[in-house]
C-alpha cells in the first residue's frame, strides 16, 4: 500500500490499542498489542508519516534506530543482588533501566504526556546478541524485567534484504508477533504531501514531466544508485534555502541528493531553465494581470517542456499563497475564540490585558510541552508563534479595556480578507493568461488537475471560490463526458460491424 494509507492503518491502531473500557482498563491488554512493522525501500517516508500520526493524535513520540543500540543498552547492565527465599540467601542479577525504557519515563515526566509512540527503526537490522531481547520486546513489551509503560504504543520499521546487506530474515516466530505493513512508493501521494509541506515547484513539475525519476534503486559497475522521497524533499529545503541566499545551485548541489547521476544531471539542467522561465516571464506579473501581450505569444510558441515549466511555476506560486492563507484563516479562528473568551472574563470584572498576557504566556508553555514530546511541528509552532505575538500586541494596545482589541481584531481581519481577496484574484488570472496562451487543451486540463489534487489551493476554492475555476471545470468535464460518449458510440459501432 501507499504511505498515505499505511498512515490511516498506523493511526487507526493506535486509537484501538489506547482504547479503554468504562473501567479505565485497555480493551486490547498490552501483551496483546502486536507491535506494527512497516516495510519498505528506504527514503519512502516511513518516519515522517510516524510523526505526523503522532501529531495528528496529540501523543508523544520517541524514536531509536536499533543499529546503534547494544545488548545492554537495551536490557541495561548487569547487577548482583541478595536476594532471600524460604529462609535462604542467594545472589541473583538484576539489571539497571534499559536505555530506552528510561527515556520513555524521561519524556513523560518531562512533557506532562502519558500516551505515546514508541518508533524502532531499522529493526532488521539488529546485532546477533540483540536479536533474543527484541523478541521478548516484541511479545511482552519489556527491556531487562521493566515494562514499558502502558499507553505507549510500539511501532518498528526495517528495509527489505534487497535495500540493506545488513538485514536479518526474521523467522515465522517473530512475524507473528507483529502487524506488518508493506508500503511502496507512490508519486501521487507523495506530492499531496509536497503541496502541503511546500516542496520546490521546480521539483514538483519536474516530477509530472519524468515521473519514472521519483524514486530509482539499481545497481550498476561503478555501485549502487537511488533517488528516494527523502532525497527530493531535502534538496527542495536546500533549494529555498540558497535561492534566499543567493547562492547558485549546481549539479554537484544537486548529485549530493540525487545519487544517480544521470538524473541528478537532468534535474539540475531542467533547474536552471526553470529559474530562466521563472524570470523570463514575469510570474508575478502574470498573476496579476499585468502581463502584456509578448510574454503570452512567448508561451504559444513554447515546446512541452517549457509550457511545463511555466504551469509548475504558476502553480507553485499560487498553492504558496492559498496555503499560508490557509493557515492565517485557522489562526484568526482561534484568535476570535480565546478574544470571546477573554471577552467573557472581562464582563465578570478582569483586565484585558492581563488576561490576554495570561493566554499569550499559555501558548508558549503549550510550545515547550510539545516540543518536549517531540510533537511540534512547524505548521504547529508557527500557529502558536503567530497567535502569541497577536495576544502579546492586543495586551499592548487594550488602553481602553476590551473595545480597544475589537479594533484591533477588526483592523487586522478585515487587512486578511484583502489578502484572501488579491489571491481569489490571482487565481482567475492564472486561468485568463493560460486560456490566451493555451486554449483549453491538454495545458488547461493540467492546471485543473493539479489545483485539484492540491490540498492548498482545493480548500481555498472551496472555502474563497475561483468563479475562472468552476468555469473552466465545468466546460472539461462536459468535453470528457463528450468525449467518453462518442468513444462508446464508436466503440458499438465496430461491434456492430463485427
Amino acid at each position: 500500500m501507499n504511505i498515505k494509507k499505511a498512515g490511516e492503518q498506523i493511526k487507526n491502531t493506535v486509537r484501538a490499542y489506547l482504547a479503554k473500557d468504562s473501567s479505565g482498563r485497555l480493551l486490547i491488554p498490552q501483551h496483546k498489542q502486536r507491535p506494527i512493522i512497516l516495510m519498505g525501500a528506504p527514503g519512502i517516508g516511513k518516519t515522517e508519516i510516524i510523526s505526523q500520526v503522532a501529531s495528528e493524535l496529540g501523543v508523544g513520540l520517541l524514536t531509536y534506530s536499533m543499529t546503534h543500540h547494544t545488548r545492554q543498552s537495551a536490557m541495561g547492565l548487569p547487577i548482583i543482588r541478595t536476594k532471600e527465599f524460604e529462609g535462604e540467601s542467594f545472589e541473583a542479577t538484576e539489571y539497571t533501566v534499559s536505555e530506552i525504557i528510561a527515556a520513555v519515563y524521561g519524556m513523560m515526566q518531562k512533557s506532562g504526556v502519558r500516551n505515546g509512540i514508541l518508533f524502532l527503526d531499522e529493526i532488521n537490522c539488529v546485532s546477533e546478541t540483540l536479536i533474543p531481547v527484541m523478541l521478548q520486546f516484541l511479545q511482552y513489551k519489556e527491556f531487562g524485567g521493566r515494562k514499558l509503560p502502558e499507553g505507549w504504543v510500539v511501532v518498528t520499521a526495517g528495509n527489505p534484504p534487497e535495500y540493506n546487506s545488513s538485514v536479518r530474515e526474521f523467522d515465522t516466530v517473530t512475524w507473528d508477533r507483529l502487524k506488518r505493513i508493506d508500503v511502496e512508493p507512490d508519486l501521487n501521494v507523495w506530492k499531496e504531501f509536497a503541496y502541503q509541506t511546500g516542496v520546490h515547484g521546480a521539483v514538483i513539475s519536474y516530477l509530472e514531466i519524468k515521473p519514472q525519476n521519483f524514486y530509482i534503486i539499481q545497481k550498476g559497475a561503478s555501485g549502487r544508485s537511488f533517488v528516494t522521497a527523502r532525497g527530493w524533499d531535502d534538496m527542495s529545503r536546500v533549494l529555498k534555502v540558497y535561492e534566499k541566499l543567493g547562492i547558485a545551485v549546481d549539479k554537484e548541489l544537486v548529485g549530493q541528493y540525487l545519487q544517480d547521476r544521470k538524473t541528478a544531471e537532468d534535474f539540475a539542467v531542467y533547474y536552471e531553465l526553470y529559474r530562466k522561465y521563472e524570470s523570463d516571464y514575469r510570474v508575478t506579473d502574470i498573476l496579476e494581470g499585468t502581463y502584456d501581450d509578448a510574454i503570452v505569444q512567448r508561451a504559444q510558441k513554447s515546446g512541452f517542456d517549457e509550457r511545463y515549466a511555466l504551469i509548475g511555476l504558476l502553480l507553485d506560486t499560487v498553492n504558496a499563497r492559498c496555503g499560508e492563507l490557509l493557515a492565517k484563516d485557522a489562526d484568526f479562528m482561534l484568535l476570535k475564540q480565546t478574544l470571546s473568551e477573554v471577552q467573557s472574563a472581562c464582563a465578570q470584572g478582569g483586565s484585558a490585558s492581563a488576561l490576554l498576557r495570561e493566554n499569550a504566556d499559555s501558548l508558549d508553555t503549550r510550545r515547550e510541552r510539545l516540543a518536549d514530546a517531540n510533537n511540534l511541528s512547524r505548521k504547529t509552532d508557527d500557529s502558536l508563534i503567530f497567535r502569541r505575538d497577536k495576544l502579546n500586541e492586543y495586551a499592548a494596545g487594550a488602553s481602553d479595556g476590551f473595545e480597544s482589541v475589537k479594533e484591533l481584531f477588526g483592523r487586522d481581519t478585515a487587512d486578511f480578507m484583502k489578502h484572501t481577496q488579491a489571491a481569489k484574484l490571482n487565481l482567475d488570472n492564472l486561468f485568463r493568461f493560460c486560456s490566451c496562451a493555451f486554449g483549453t487543451g491538454q495545458e488547461m486540463l493540467i492546471i485543473i488537475t493539479e489545483i485539484a489534487a492540491s490540498p492548498n489551493t482545493a480548500k481555498f476554492i472551496g472555502i474563497y471560490g475561483c468563479d475562472e475555476y468552476y468555469r473552466y471545470d465545468k466546460e472539461l468535464m462536459f468535453h470528457r463526458h463528450r468525449t467518453t460518449i462518442l468513444d462508446e458510440l464508436d466503440s458499438l459501432d465496430k461491434q456492430e460491424k463485427q
